[in-house]
């Protein structure tokens, strides 16, 4: 796992050494033990090193036998060794025995097609000396971050945004990105909070030329195709294909542990591991009836791991804010994100490497949200004229009246009521809160043209399908994923996520909705599957994640304290005061609940106060 950044000129200029180098100086957080640089043909690669794989001879940028294509490689390929012995078969001569030069190799073999080949998260630049071009790739499903911006001159990348900022670029809000941000709690792909500063999409490859021209191209796209077969097939497959994973995902020359909360998809990878190996397993929980240590230590008995836990106060919590929000680049409102930068500092005391269960909900169905399709099929079947008929009596109800909030569901269509696992702020409420120009607010490409164009690839499948496809195209990358790699890699720990593996989604593609959400529950298929894997006692909990007590924080000092904040920043200029001031005013009289809407504002005031101020100041973490 390291950080990689560089850039290609466009007009005959050499990239300048020292800008190179300030790059590099701002995400050695994410490689402290080693660095590296190489510049030639107008074209710069930067390289920090968190060793993991082949600690002895896996130095970067690395380059081929003639030195004709030099790579910088951020990740893991964690069918590297079979790679390897193929492409000897072949030929290649190999220097090292590293998962990034099997890159190199593939990339001579196959060339921009080499990325079909690899199994595991990369972020990855490649200069073809030759060609006189920077071929780049980010991963299947976005686990790992590439950032870019491309303008008349240069085209100049990063692992990080506060790294691509040192070579000089302007930092200027984009107004449509913050209206985006305040319904989806993060800014959604491609764009990101900076004007100029875009990030290369999940199963995406770009390609750029020395006379400016830059290339996108997708190269797969988790579709579902759903195969009706046996339940009891499904089930022995998951099994074999997990385990199948979690086995690729242990490879590494460092010690390794993992993230284990009170559900059942970290317990699932906790108790596989623990199939091959010892393991230590991490949990951090806030005091209360919700406190996730408790049960999480009980597993960790169960499956036999050496436990470790921590109790967040809520100083803690708030005492970490501004070191997260640099690490963050962008704001992201998602509470959870500060209880993962704190399990994250746990574990690096102990490993190196964590796995985690992100992604199955996603793969396997298992948000509440998802069973919303078959608790709304009394009424939404009905022809679509009685359904306008329906949805209009129910707009006229009193809101407090019970029912109003179904009928008005069951009688507007997916399309029109799912956006993802988040929905913060709606477009009401924006105009409300927002001083921005109200042309704008009509105009710009709002969430649900946003979401519009995932469900026109999928009018072919079921709604639970199509809701987890806008999932994982949207929620997983720019939050569930964006806050996995930057709080964990503010500590220098490398996290893998066993359940986002390609060949374990060819699998999981063709399970049919009725056996991921059945019976009441979601991840039915799952659950059934993981029966005498992990203890009875998880099977059936319901999914807590990191629950946040932020809703009575909000009713205490810490209201002022996050009021204070939004009014008393440059942000502040972005919103209408007595609106804001509202929303806390609301929330204390209990005529509301706008914790999340608070956080949100809050969250991008933090970071306006760190990246539209002075440029970033470099930050570390002791490791």
């Amino acid at each position: 796992m390291c950080g990689i950044t560089g850039m290609v000129h466009f007009h005959g200029q050499q990239p300048d050494i020292d800008v190179l180098q300030q790059m590099m100086d701002q995400i050695i957080h994410r490689g402290p033990d080693d660095a590296g640089t190489w510049i030639g043909d107008g074209a710069a690669l930067g390289f920090r090193r968190l060793s993991i794989i082949d600690l002895a001879e896996g130095h970067q940028p690395l380059c081929n036998e003639d030195e004709t294509v030099w790579i910088s490689f951020n990740g893991e390929i964690y069918n590297y060794k079979a790679l390897r012995e193929e492409l000897i078969g072949k030929g290649h001569q190999f220097k090292t025995h590293s998962d990034t030069e099997v890159i190199v190799h593939l990339y001579e073999e196959y060339g921009t097609e080499c990325v079909k080949r690899l199994r595991g998260m990369f972020g990855f630049t490649i200069w073809d000396r030759n060609k006189q071009q920077l071929f780049g790739a980010r991963d299947h499903f976005g686990i790992k971050p590439f950032y870019y911006v491309h303008d008349a001159d240069r085209f100049v990348w990063g692992s990080e945004i506060k790294s691509i900022l040192k070579s000089g670029i302007t930092r200027k809000v984009r107004t449509e990105s913050l209206l985006n941000y305040l319904t989806f709690q993060y800014v959604p792909e491609p764009d990101t909070m900076f004007e100029q500063i875009k990030k290369l999409p999940p199963a995406h490859t770009v390609t750029v030329t020395t006379d400016g021209k830059v290339t996108l191209n997708k190269y797969w796209d988790p579709m579902f195709e759903p195969v009706d077969r046996s339940f009891g097939d499904y089930i022995e497959e998951i099994r074999e294909k997990l385990k199948d994973s979690v086995t690729h995902h242990l490879v590494s020359d460092v010690q390794r542990g993992c993230f284990l909360s009170s559900g059942i998809d970290s317990t699932a990878i906790a108790a596989l591991m623990r199939q091959v190996e010892p393991i230590k397993t991490f949990s951090v929980g806030f005091e209360g009836p919700n406190n996730e240590t408790i049960i999480a230590a009980e597993t960790a008995k169960a499956i036999g791991s050496e436990h470790y836990a921590k109790i967040i106060t809520e100083q803690d919590y708030f005492d970490t804010l501004p070191q997260a929000a640099w690490n963050q680049d962008e704001p992201v409102a998602d509470p959870s994100a500060i209880a993962l930068y704190h399990v994250a500092e746990l574990a690096r005391r102990h490993v190196t490497v964590v796995l985690s269960g992100e992604g199955s909900d996603e793969l396997f169905g298992g948000y509440r949200i998802y069973r919303e399709p078959l608790a709304l099929r009394p009424l939404s079947w009905l022809p679509g004229i009685i359904k306008r008929m329906v949805h209009g009596m129910a707009k006229g109800l009193p809101s407090s009246m019970y029912g109003r909030n179904y009928l008005l569901r069951a009688t507007t269509d997916l399309e029109k009521r799912f956006l993802g696992n988040a929905r913060i702020f709606n477009e009401e409420m924006k105009a409300e809160v927002l001083q921005v120009d109200r042309q704008l607010l009509s105009t710009y490409r709002n969430p649900w043209e946003i979401a519009q164009t995932f469900y026109d690839r999928t009018k072919h499948l079921d709604a639970v399908s199509r809701m987890q496809y806008i999932d994982l195209n949207l929620w997983m990358p720019g939050d569930i994923l964006m806050k996995a790699d930057k709080m964990t890699m503010a500590h220098s720990l490398e996290l893998r996520v066993p359940f986002l593996d390609k060949e374990l989604f060819e699998l999981v593609r063709k399970i049919p909705a009725k056996y991921r959400i059945s019976k009441g529950t979601t991840k039915y298929i799952f659950r059934k599957s993981m029966e005498g894997i992990i203890p009875d006692f998880i099977l059936n909990r319901p999914k807590l994640g990191f629950p946040v007590p932020m809703r009575d924080w909000m009713k205490g000092q810490r209201g002022n304290q996050v009021m204070d904040t939004i009014l008393s920043s440059e942000a502040s200029a972005f919103f209408h005061k007595g609106s804001v001031e509202n929303l806390l005013k609301e929330h204390r009289d209990g005529s509301a609940d706008h914790a999340r809407k608070l956080w949100t504002l809050y969250m991008f005031a933090l970071w306006h106060e760190t990246y539209m101020g002075t440029q970033p100041a470099l930050q570390t973490s002791a490791v």
